[in-house]
C-alpha cells in the first residue's frame, strides 16, 4: 500500500506539472496567435511605411515651387521642381552618371567596411579597459564632434590629392562614432545578465561574446548607423576638395557645375545624394527592426 500511495503521489505530481506546462504552452502559443492575426498584409505594411515619405517629399516640392514662385532668385540661380527631376530623368540614361555613383558608392563602402572593423575592435578594447576609457574615452567623443572637413589639410599634406586621402578623412569621421556606439551599448547591459553569463561559465572574451555584445547589440547597430552618416558626409566633403584624375565622381560633378553655374544639374546631383543616403538608412532601419523583433520588442 505504501508503494502504490507513493507511485500514486508520484504520478499524480508529474501529472499536474506536465498539465500545467501543456497550459503554458497553449497560452503562449494563443499570443503568437494573436500576433500574427494584428499583422497586416505585405503590401498594406509596405504602403504604410511608404506613404508618409511619399507626402513628406510632396510636401518639400510644393515648397521649393512656391519659393521659385516668388521669384526670390532667378529661375537660372533657383531652378523649378520640374526642370531639375527632367534633368536627372536625363542623367539617369547617361553612363558618365553611374560610373560616379559607383566609384562614390564604392569609396563609401570601402571606407565605411574598414571604419566598422577598427570601431568595432576599439569600442571592445576602451568598453573592456578602465584604464583606457579613462585615458582616450573623452578623446573619442571629440574626434566625433570634430568637423571631418577640417582634417583635409592634414590629409592633402599627408597623402597628397588621392584616394588615401579621401578614406583617411573617411576613417577619422566614422570610427569613433562606431566606437562610441559600442561603448554606451556594453555600459547599459543590464548587471543581471553579466551575472547570470559568469555564474554559467562565461569568462573574459567567452562573456563578451556570448553575453555583453550580443545585450549592446541594438546601441552598435545605432553606433553603425550613425558611422555610416559620418562617412557619407565625410566623403562627400573629401570629393568636393580631392579632385582625382579620371575619378568622375558626384563630388567631381557637384564642383564642375558650381562652377559652371548648371544650377540645374547642380541640384539635381544634390537629390542624388539625398536618395542614397536615404536608401542606406532604410537598410539600417530594417535590420534594427529585425533586431527589436528577435528580441520581442518591435514597435508598431
Amino acid at each position: 500500500m505504501a508503494v502504490d500511495t507513493t507511485t500514486g503521489t508520484s504520478t499524480g505530481t508529474s501529472t499536474g506539472t506536465a498539465s500545467r506546462a501543456t497550459e503554458v504552452h497553449a497560452q503562449l502559443r494563443g499570443l503568437d496567435s494573436l500576433d500574427a492575426a494584428d499583422g497586416a498584409p505585405r503590401g498594406r505594411r509596405l504602403w504604410d511605411a511608404a506613404w508618409p515619405k511619399l507626402a513628406a517629399a510632396g510636401i518639400a516640392l510644393l515648397a521649393w515651387q512656391g519659393v521659385v514662385w516668388s521669384g526670390w532668385k532667378p529661375s537660372y540661380l533657383l531652378p523649378g521642381p520640374g526642370p531639375v527631376l527632367a534633368e536627372l530623368g536625363r542623367q539617369g540614361t547617361t553612363p558618365e552618371f553611374w560610373t560616379a555613383i559607383g566609384i562614390t558608392m564604392t569609396r563609401g563602402l570601402v571606407g565605411f567596411a574598414i571604419s566598422a572593423v577598427v570601431g568595432l575592435a576599439l569600442g571592445v578594447v576602451v568598453a573592456k579597459s578602465r584604464v583606457l576609457r579613462s585615458a582616450i574615452g573623452s578623446m573619442i567623443t571629440g574626434l566625433q564632434t570634430m568637423p571631418s572637413i577640417a582634417w583635409f589639410p592634414l590629409a592633402i599634406l599627408l597623402f597628397q590629392l588621392s584616394e588615401q586621402a579621401i578614406l583617411f578623412v573617411i576613417l577619422i569621421g566614422a570610427v569613433p562614432s562606431i566606437a562610441n556606439g559600442v561603448i554606451t551599448g556594453v555600459d547599459y547591459v543590464p548587471g543581471l545578465l553579466v551575472r547570470a553569463g559568469r555564474n554559467l561559465g562565461a569568462r573574459g572574451l567567452a562573456l563578451y561574446r556570448h553575453v555583453v555584445l550580443p545585450a549592446a547589440l541594438p546601441s552598435i547597430t545605432s553606433g553603425l548607423k550613425q558611422g555610416w552618416a559620418f562617412a557619407w558626409r565625410s566623403l562627400l566633403a573629401g570629393e568636393l576638395l580631392v579632385a582625382i584624375a579620371n575619378r568622375p565622381s558626384l563630388g567631381v560633378f557637384l564642383t564642375q557645375s558650381r562652377e559652371l553655374q548648371d544650377t540645374t544639374y547642380m541640384i539635381a546631383l544634390m537629390i542624388t545624394i539625398l536618395v542614397i543616403g536615404i536608401a542606406v538608412d532604410a537598410v539600417f532601419a530594417a535590420v534594427d527592426r529585425g533586431i527589436r523583433a528577435r528580441r520581442g520588442v518591435a514597435t508598431r
